[in-house]
């Protein structure tokens, strides 16, 4: 019966008509990266409130159509993320904001999910080799990033700020000064910190350039060390390895422990979209499902079920 549903669906999204689009990518997922069983769908091609999925006058995009064949959408998302991907170390299940929009882009394909967890250095390397169809990880939208990859219209909107041990004394981003800062190797706190503290008239940004900022030469002022998940900044803050613990604030909130607080001030607003091959028909389609369900209250509903608001 299992299978016969889940051939009922795939048979429903095949004949319903849809937008025609091109092309889709994918990448290698490095041996430390682990990938969960594949969660059977619920449904077929209508979201939870009854939308269809896009259509219009033409076959499903050539990388759509291989997603349906396929049976399995694959999904880059963070694992250690609570409200946005979450995985449980005992039952292996996800969570978050961001698993729940991977479940429904696949219900809409009438398609099965698979989570692989990534990083912000792998994410996109996983992306353009094809091992996984979409990126939902909290992956900030800039238009440096736009030139190598699509994103969907913005599902959620943070800020960046910076966690501190309440002992170093540090309150404000005037106490950062000439302080290390632990940020994620290919995330974009650390230009985000420095930029915010030359706009409050903090350090010196005469050689600053935002096009090619590298927080491993930075020293203007500030440092950082660069690691390549966020556990591994928690601890260095633990071990006094560095000052502060900068990232996304949704990002920090695990990491917000007793005798840790954020600083006063937050900066930098962080537009999260899902990330998909540049010019591919996925592209499309995965926005306007987006666009969908912002219009329609699901998201709304979403960020309030994971805590988020």
């Amino acid at each position: 019966m299992k299978n016969l549903r889940k051939w009922t669906a795939l048979a429903a999204v095949m004949a319903m008509t849809a937008t025609l689009f091109t092309g889709c990518g994918s990448a290698d997922a490095p041996a430390s990266e682990a990938t969960a069983p594949a969660a059977e769908s619920t449904a077929a091609a209508t979201t939870e409130t009854g939308a269809e999925a896009p259509a219009a006058d033409g076959e499903l995009a050539a990388d759509v159509q291989a997603i349906v064949d396929r049976g399995v959408l694959r999904v880059g998302v963070k694992n250690a993320v609570v409200g946005f991907g979450f995985q449980d170390t005992l039952t292996g299940e996800y969570s978050g904001l961001e698993i729940s929009l991977a479940e429904k882009i696949a219900e809409s394909l009438g398609v099965d999910v698979e989570f692989t967890a990534v990083t912000a250095a792998t994410r996109t390397e996983l992306l353009d080799s094809g091992d996984i169809d979409c990126v939902l990880a909290t992956f900030t939208i800039t238009d440096e990033r736009k030139q190598s990859w699509d994103f969907s219209t913005p599902y959620f909107t943070d800020y960046v700020t910076v966690l501190v041990e309440d002992k170093s004394g540090i309150s404000s981003l005037a106490d950062l000064v000439d302080k290390k800062v632990g940020v994620s190797s290919g995330s974009t706190s650390a230009k985000a910190l420095v930029k915010a503290m030359i706009d409050a008239g903090l350090i010196d940004g005469s050689g600053f350039d935002a096009d090619t900022f590298d927080p491993a030469l930075w020293t203007t002022g500030i440092s950082f060390q660069q690691y390549d998940d966020y556990p591994a900044i928690s601890t260095a803050l633990s071990a006094g390895e560095v000052d502060a613990f900068c990232v996304d604030k949704s990002i920090l909130a695990i990491y917000k422990t007793d005798g840790r607080s954020y600083i006063d001030d937050k900066f930098s607003p962080q537009e999260y979209g899902v990330a998909t091959t540049k010019g591919s028909g996925f592209s499309a389609y995965v926005d306007e499902l987006v666009q969908g369900w912002l219009a329609d209250g699901t998201i709304d509903s979403l960020i309030t079920e994971n805590g988020l608001e």
